[in-house]
């Protein structure tokens, strides 16, 4: 009898190295993703776009609040690998901020994604979530780098951090694409309510969640 086919395979090629002493404790992993979920900034319910946005606005928000993170990315087969595989939604990646939780002995990578999930998702639970048929493949990224380049896509190669996809960011969270032709038309008629969201933000930044001081 055939095995069934693992819905998401791990890509080692892809993944940076993981610091295995940055981890936070469950409980402080569940307060996070309670916050997040709750969060006025964040549009999860919007499952087209912005992924990239939201989870770099998470990942800031982590950093400032100086709490370890990373990013989880997943691809389908198709667009990754030229071959079979595809991902709900009819996407073809997806991404969330990524925290490493030690727990009852054990460190696990779980992510914090209210758009796919209700609760903390281990990493490969997260990406079989969004995975609708065999292969979808999953890696873990250092949180700096904001996306993957237009051409082939390697381990080095990805864009980190810079002013432009930060505005992107803020843009995303404001519920406009501004790489695409409909959202570059959206900016000339939205820059106040971006600058609400990125002044909203910034409360955010400088605020850090009570559960937290002690951390």
């Amino acid at each position: 009898m055939d095995e069934p086919l693992i819905p998401a395979l791990f890509d080692y090629s892809l993944t940076d190295v993981t610091d295995t002493q940055q981890s936070v404790s469950w409980e402080t992993a569940t307060s996070l993703f309670t916050f997040f979920k709750n969060c006025p900034l964040f549009k999860w319910n919007d499952v087209h776009n912005n992924c990239e946005a939201r989870a770099e606005a998470v990942c800031l928000l982590l950093d400032a609040w100086q709490v370890p993170h990373y990013k989880a990315w997943v691809f389908s087969g198709s667009f990754l690998k030229n071959h079979i595989g595809g991902l709900k939604q009819q996407w073809n990646y997806h991404v969330a901020a990524l925290l490493q939780v030690h727990h009852n002995n054990e460190t696990v990578f779980y992510s914090i994604d209210p758009s796919t999930s209700t609760g903390l998702a281990p990493v490969f639970e997260w990406a079989v979530g969004v995975t609708e048929y065999p292969h979808s493949y999953y890696f873990i990224k250092d949180a700096q780098h904001y996306i993957f380049p237009s051409g082939k896509i390697k381990k080095e190669n990805w864009h980190k951090r810079n002013r432009q996809n930060k505005k992107w960011a803020f843009q995303g969270l404001a519920g406009i694409n501004g790489v695409t032709k409909t959202g570059k038309a959206q900016l000339c008629f939205q820059k106040r309510r971006i600058k609400n969201m990125e002044e909203k933000f910034q409360m955010f930044k400088k605020n850090k969640p009570v559960f937290l001081v002690d951390v």
